[in-house]
């Protein structure tokens, strides 16, 4: 009988500690000047903003080849 409330009593402290555990490593959610942050630590996150890059992806393959047009109609070819 002793030692069946010495295991429950064990098994209840692990569940607790795991419980503890869980609870602390999830990051909570708080809302500041109307932006839902995720965590205390959003300011050392990585940066998720990705500058507009050209609208054409071969930009300079074109001026390259408009330039090398340009010289040949000077050439005369």
């Amino acid at each position: 009988m002793k030692k069946h409330r010495i295991q429950g009593w064990m098994k209840m402290a692990l569940c607790g500690a795991g419980l503890l555990v869980a609870c602390s490593s999830v990051g909570c959610q708080l809302s500041s000047g109307g932006q839902l942050l995720p965590s205390g630590y959003y300011m050392t996150d990585d940066v998720q903003y990705f500058a507009p890059g050209p609208e054409m992806k071969l930009s300079q393959e074109a001026a390259a080849m408009k330039a090398y047009n340009a010289e040949q109609a000077l050439r005369g070819r």
